[in-house]
């Protein structure tokens, strides 16, 4: 005698795969609780792929429940946080998580606002193939990757789906960077899309915090008082480049600089001291620069710096100064004296033709 209920006990269910589904079932949806835990609570070497990815890790008795289930794959995942009212999508990577435990990314939790320890609902779900998604990176150091689109190609290996209002991270040159989903197409109910065997275009938000460089508006260059730029270059607050730097007193040529340098390195600062001293000259015998057997610690004279030759300029950062006058080398000679050059003009003499010159009214000629 034929029963209505005996398929719902059927050993078999499952087994046979969705190709050789009974005619008027429906596939039945996998819906469990778990407590979830970051990937790093997890036993083992750390994994940071995991961490960084799109992927849960869930128990063997899941795998179990999904084979007698007619899931469709990829196995995609809706993950309720009902006290928060706060709901996401995910991937699984492995069936290797203690019974009654679900591991996930540490975004991923933030996103759900979870806890360690905190139930977690899991739905089975299918999402649409993306073709759209746009994202905004949080933080103005994603800037300086070179290639961000081979990075996020590569950062997208550990994901199979993406949510919009997700802040997901994935790591590079040991750097952790933060994305949001600003939005993903196709639009559907679930604002989820699958990002695996797809071709997914990319698009980006500003930074948070970047601002666009400002643009002067007209001409670059800069404005004096009274108009356009004097032919001479930037105006400076005292007059001229020169005189703001006072080049007149510190010239190699500047008779104050000469002066001083020449007191400074002159050795003849002082009087002498005669040998044959005359009678009562109350003169103090200079003392010895040689040291003396048992003093310790011999007081030298402090060297005297010698300030010969072009005196520095002393300018603020990022200022260049081409005042100086160009002075040739002089020729020299094997013996290395100086050749006097000998500047008077040359060329200074009447060329010869070989035609002569035409007679003039007097009648003389010059000749050839």
């Amino acid at each position: 005698m034929f029963r209505a209920d005996y398929w719902d006990d059927d050993p078999m269910d499952g087994v046979l795969g969705s190709g050789m589904l009974r005619p008027g079932a429906s596939a039945r949806r996998f819906d469990e609780y778990y407590r979830c835990y970051p990937v790093a609570m997890m036993p083992g070497p750390e994994r940071e792929n995991v961490n960084h990815g799109g992927k849960v890790i869930m128990p063997p008795s899941a795998l179990d429940r999904l084979t007698r289930l007619h899931i469709t794959y990829p196995m995609l995942f809706e993950l309720h946080n009902g006290s928060k009212e706060r709901m996401s999508h995910a991937g699984v990577l492995e069936f290797i998580a203690e019974e009654g435990k679900i591991y996930l990314p540490f975004w991923l939790m933030q996103t759900l606002l979870l806890e360690p320890g905190d139930l977690v609902q899991i739905k089975s779900t299918d999402l649409p193939p993306g073709h759209f998604i746009k994202i905004q990176p949080q933080s103005t150091s994603f800037l300086d990757i070179s290639d961000p689109k081979a990075v996020l190609e590569n950062a997208f290996r550990n994901f199979s789906c993406l949510t919009k209002g997700d802040v997901f991270t994935f790591a590079y040159n040991d750097q952790v960077y933060e994305m949001a989903v600003l939005e993903t197409k196709p639009v559907n109910d679930k604002q989820a899309i699958s990002v695996l065997e797809t071709d997914l275009e990319v698009d980006f938000a500003p930074p948070v915090g970047y601002e666009e460089p400002q643009r002067q508006s007209g001409t670059s260059t800069p404005r004096g008082p009274g108009g356009l730029l004097p032919s001479g270059g930037m105006l400076h607050p005292h007059g001229t480049m020169a005189q703001s730097i006072n080049y007149a007193a510190i010239a190699p040529e500047s008779t104050d600089a000469a002066k001083g340098a020449k007191a400074v390195s002159s050795n003849f600062l002082v009087g002498g001291h005669r040998l044959n001293a005359k009678k009562g000259s109350k003169t103090p015998t200079p003392k010895a620069s040689t040291p003396v057997p048992g003093a310790t610690n011999p007081q030298h004279p402090p060297p005297v710096r010698r300030t010969n030759g072009p005196q520095p300029l002393r300018l603020p950062p990022n200022q260049l100064f081409f005042g100086y006058a160009i002075k040739p080398v002089k020729k020299r000679d094997e013996k290395g004296q100086p050749v006097e050059d000998d500047e008077k003009p040359r060329f200074q003499g009447s060329g010869q033709t070989l035609r002569g010159k035409k007679k003039d009214a007097s009648g003389s000629a010059t000749p050839t």
